[in-house]
């Protein structure tokens, strides 16, 4: 018999609903919402990102200011997760999720009424604030929902489905409204999500503080706050600044003081932040890897590939969004697959590994892109393997990354997904974009750079540079979470399981 694992080992006991309530009606009207807010954040990290060159000529930002329209979401959003996550607990998820989405809509409607830089950089960072308060909510209002095994595994394959595919959403619907209407539209349509989400939420949503006992561990928020922002912007000046520069390597290390102290402050604190027995369970660690590694890896799939696709192919902004549409229903498709079918029945220790593995030959595969390939031949088919390794990788990992957690830990628990994820996307920005710059010159060493094929050829070096990092990000996950993983299928133990509070 295979060895079984426990998710809640490391879980307190106790947190069973003595009541025995049954699963709310409503469960899978809650799951509507919750995913549609979900997407309405993640898609927001890349629906702006096509818009960027509308913006700039419209409101006159030089090519240097340009990446604070992504950095101010970023650091917002990633430096407050872990705060958000734990108000969730302490206050109450309906409240923290209500606030999140119309806090959300409203900078959202004030980026696109910008008419400065200055004001577009804070509409984004107004985002990623309250980005940061719904993302935790949503994902622990669906952990904590769904309790039955199979249903589980159900909702969280929808969830991960939209996490996974909600970039290619949102560079495909970007496409659409900055060719139909204005890049202002990129920020506009968040109305229409933030409409349905709220309405919905207020009605379907019932509040229960599950952390009401506890206390906000403030020096906590304060170190861990700090350390994120500063992990997050050390990268994103790497892509700006030399890696020997003090705005690079100061932040970097300072980051990693931060979060060193944060550490030793949990376990001291009366009510830290972040409770170790989230983390000290092996299960949920090798998940919050896995979610890390794929943040990290994916970006060389959206970023490089739509620059290939625009620049090289000659695609436009809706085409190109277009292009990914069929990775997105190969993800959709075994994100089903995987979470219902394949981890409750083989477990997590072969299944995710196989699913990086997959995800790494297809980055290797599209290292075989030229100046003048074909989209049919030399990029749909690895987009396609792409999209099955990624649909096997993220909704179980997300899955198991707070299954097991007691109810009063599952905000901080979904907002360390949530982190894993954005972190891992700030690391892969910034390697890559440095990788794939220093590619390109070192191409272009002795070479004509005014000979138009010279200068095509250079991109090229770039791309491929970037996929084969991505690739060897990938097949690190695989190994990393084969070795972490346990053998055999998950078991949840009846005592930690999380409290239905709808």
């Amino acid at each position: 018999m295979p060895k079984t694992q426990t998710l809640s080992e490391s879980a307190p006991k106790g947190t069973a609903d003595p009541s025995g309530a049954a699963p709310p009606a409503n469960r899978w009207w809650i799951l509507s919402i919750v995913g549609i807010a979900q997407l309405m954040v993640v898609l927001d990290a890349t629906i702006v990102n096509i818009a960027l060159p509308s913006a700039q000529a419209d409101l006159g930002f030089t090519d240097g200011n340009r990446q604070w329209i992504v950095t101010a979401y970023a650091l917002a959003f990633a430096s407050l997760l872990l705060l958000g996550g734990r108000i969730a607990d302490l206050f109450g998820r309906k409240p923290a999720f209500l606030v999140g989405v119309a806090g959300f809509a409203g900078a959202s409607v004030l980026g696109g009424m910008a008419n400065s830089f200055g004001m577009l950089v804070t509409a984004r960072a107004l985002q990623g604030v309250f980005g940061a308060l719904l993302a935790p909510a949503a994902l622990s209002l669906l952990n904590t929902t769904f309790t039955d095994a199979k249903e589980r595994a159900k909702a969280f394959s929808v969830y991960g489905a939209i996490a996974g595919a909600g970039g290619a959403v949102g560079l495909l619907l970007g496409g659409v409204l900055t060719d139909a209407l204005d890049w202002r539209w990129t920020l506009y349509v968040n109305l229409v999500f933030a409409v349905v989400a709220f309405a919905g939420g207020w009605v379907l949503l019932s509040n229960r503080r599950d952390a009401a006992n506890s206390k906000l561990d403030l020096p906590g928020a304060l170190l861990v706050s700090a350390g994120l922002f500063s992990v997050v912007y050390g990268f994103s000046n790497a892509e700006t600044h030399d890696w020997g520069s003090p705005q690079t390597w100061g932040f970097l290390v300072a980051a990693g003081v931060l979060l060193t102290v944060f550490t030793w402050w949990q376990t001291r604190a009366a009510h830290p932040l972040l409770p170790m027995r989230v983390l000290l369970n092996r299960t949920r660690a090798a998940s919050f890897i896995a979610v890390l590694v794929t943040g990290a890896g994916m970006f060389g799939v959206f970023l490089f590939l739509t620059y290939y696709l625009q620049l090289n192919l000659g695609f436009s902004p809706t085409k190109t969004g277009v292009a990914f549409l069929p990775m997105m229903a190969a993800l959709m498709i075994m994100a089903q697959v995987s979470t219902t079918v394949l981890v409750p029945r083989i477990g997590p220790k072969i299944i995710i590994p196989t699913g990086f593995a997959l995800a790494s030959v297809a980055m290797v595969w599209l290292t075989g892109i030229g100046v003048d390939s074909d989209f049919s031949t030399a990029v749909l088919p690895p987009l396609l393997v792409m999209g099955a390794g990624l649909g096997i990788v993220m909704p179980p990992a997300m899955a198991l990354a707070t299954s097991g957690v007691a109810a009063a830990d599952a905000g901080v628990a979904s907002a360390t997904v949530n982190t894993m994820q954005q972190v891992g996307g700030s690391i892969g920005t910034a390697l890559l974009n440095t990788l794939a710059a220093s590619a390109a010159t070192s191409y272009l060493a002795g070479k004509d750079p005014a000979d138009k094929l010279v200068r095509a050829q250079s991109t090229i070096e770039s791309y491929t540079t970037a996929f084969w990092w991505s690739a060897g990000f990938f097949a690190a996950g695989a190994l990393i979470t084969f070795l972490l993983y346990h053998r055999g299928v998950a078991e949840q133990d009846p005592d930690a399981a999380p409290v239905v509070h709808m």
